[in-house]
């Protein structure tokens, strides 16, 4: 009701406030879904389980045949900076009526500008994010719009201020950027640095005795490695080779034991003085003094009775006892026996000492 002058009644104005400041409150804290008329009903909650017709429900199967959005954003458009929220809230009756302070005004450029220059000397978009604690990377993050769904009010996580606006900038992926950059060139150049030094340590010996000594047997197995690799080694010629050698070997000898030689005077003469000169002094059997006289016919002279003095010269031109011999023999396996020293067939010539 008003009066004569256009105003409302003192009472009047009062329950408009009331009601303005409540609306204020509601909308403030999210609380739009409060029923007044059922006080029992806290929440507008609406029928979630909602019956389903079954008849209208399709299944969807994705087979890969749909062709995909070849749309790109260019590099102005990822980088172009803009305000999340251009268009300022709804004003309530309270800040209408003047009872709550309204909102600010949309900053303009100039003040965006001025804002992010001091960001840009406080180093935020060096630090990292206030929320989640982690880097400003190329891809999107959305921790504050997270923060401000789970708390249930827009209030800024580090100064608790109401309705703040947001303005979307690229600093952080810039400075990101460069710090990849930066590692990436740091990985390189010690790369780099590592093999110039390995190639070092492989050319320029160490002034360390032991490590100059450890470079010098590494420089010969590595000069030994090399020379054994150029080599072109088979190793089935090779025992090929070796079987064909024992093969030729083992003709030669029986054709040696199938056929005797026959050794003639004058070819004794020179056995006897080959002996001599290798100035054999005791039996090689007994360990025993054979008593030898450095004349040749001495040596030639006719067989003596006593045994202990007799010596067997073979045609290998080695030395024996004739009694060591002679059980060297029986005790011997083979048809045709040789020589103890240089295991050859022999023919011998009993000698007096």
């Amino acid at each position: 009701r008003l009066t004569g002058e256009g105003h409302f009644s003192e009472r009047e104005g009062m329950a408009v406030s009331a009601v303005a400041l409540q609306d204020h409150i509601i909308h403030s804290h999210q609380l739009q879904d409060l029923s007044l008329a059922d006080p029992f009903k806290s929440r507008n909650i609406r029928n979630i389980y909602k019956p389903v017709n079954k008849q209208m429900a399709k299944a969807v199967i994705d087979t890969g045949l749909r062709k995909k959005s070849t749309h790109h954003k260019n590099k102005e458009d990822a980088e172009r900076e803009y305000v999340l929220d251009p268009n300022p809230p709804r004003l309530t009756l309270a800040q209408k009526l003047g009872l709550v302070e309204p909102p600010s005004l949309p900053l303009t450029p100039e003040e965006w500008a001025k804002i992010k220059q001091r960001s840009i000397q406080h180093g935020d978009s060096i630090q990292p994010c206030a929320i989640c604690r982690e880097e400003f990377a190329l891809q999107p993050q959305a921790c504050l719009k997270a923060f401000e769904k789970f708390t249930g009010k827009k209030s800024c996580p580090m100064c608790r201020k109401k309705q703040y606006q947001t303005r979307v900038i690229h600093d952080g992926a810039r400075l990101y950027k460069i710090k990849c950059a930066i590692r990436i060139q740091a990985s390189w150049r010690g790369y780099i640095v590592r093999k110039w030094y390995k190639n070092l340590r492989k050319t320029v010996p160490p002034k360390d005795s032991k490590l100059r000594k450890q470079f010098f047997e590494e420089k010969v197995q590595q000069i030994s490695s090399r020379l054994l690799s150029s080599y072109d080694i088979n190793l089935d010629e090779f025992f090929a080779e070796i079987d064909s050698t024992i093969a030729a070997s083992r003709n030669v000898f029986q054709q040696v034991e199938e056929k005797e030689i026959f050794v003639s005077e004058n070819d004794w003469e020179k056995i006897q003085m080959q002996a001599l000169r290798q100035e054999i002094v005791d039996c090689p059997i007994c360990i025993m003094p054979l008593s030898l006289t450095s004349q040749p016919a001495s040596i030639l002279s006719g067989n003596s009775n006593q045994f202990s003095r007799q010596a067997v010269l073979l045609s290998c031109s080695h030395l024996f006892h004739h009694t060591c011999l002679q059980a060297f023999e029986e005790f011997s396996l083979g048809v045709r026996h040789i020589c103890p020293l240089c295991r050859s067939y022999y023919q011998k010539k009993v000698l007096d000492c």
